[in-house]
């Protein structure tokens, strides 16, 4: 209870002082790009259940069936939208998310459902026995992950047996040793990697 209060607080104050930031961003899409300003996707969350995220849209409006994985170089993404993944500003529409109870400030990101059917059963049910969260440490250790993925032949397929398992161990871990200090910690890690 005390982590849901943290949370709706956080992303409520953190809405609030970043609303400029977020207009600017959303009119600058809107201007640029068209509509629409922001990107929904299904998520796996909580106990499995699916929710829409949030994020500012990155892309242009790519037609069903294309691929779920972005690498660097990916003629899809925009000029703005190269910007606002490379600071982790298009993540910033997920505090409507926390505040819906969705998501947590911190916690394992939210996967596509193909993704998740993938997973080893006790995986699943310890990562999904928390709400996912905007940033954790394998967003952080990942950070620059499209650029990784790249230098792959096939990132597809890097991703589901490369990215995913280190993902899942840490996953695991935070679930394991999560606390509100190491909680700070990580926002605070974020905060400074999205700004450098």
């Amino acid at each position: 209870m005390l982590k849901r209060g943290i949370d709706v607080l956080g992303s409520v104050v953190g809405s609030v002082l970043l609303s400029p930031v977020l207009v600017a961003i959303a009119a600058l899409i809107r201007l640029r790009e068209g509509a629409p300003v922001f990107f929904r996707q299904e998520r796996v969350g909580l106990d499995g259940r699916t929710f829409r995220i949030l994020k500012f849209r990155t892309m242009r409006v790519s037609r069903p069936g294309a691929p779920e994985v972005t690498v660097a170089g990916d003629d899809r993404v925009t000029d703005i939208g190269r910007v606002l993944r490379r600071t982790k500003l298009d993540e910033l529409p997920q505090l409507l998310n926390v505040v819906r109870g969705e998501m947590s400030l911190v916690g394992p990101r939210p996967e596509v459902a193909q993704y998740v059917a993938d997973w080893p059963d006790d995986v699943r049910r310890v990562v999904l026995s928390v709400r996912p969260g905007i940033t954790d440490p394998a967003s952080l250790e990942h950070f620059d992950e499209e650029a990784v993925l790249a230098t792959y032949d096939d990132p597809i397929e890097a991703y589901r047996t490369i990215v995913t398992p280190r993902k899942l161990e840490m996953y695991q871990r935070y679930v394991a040793t999560q606390s509100l200090v190491g909680d700070l910690r990580i926002i605070i890690a974020t905060v400074r990697r999205a700004f450098t």
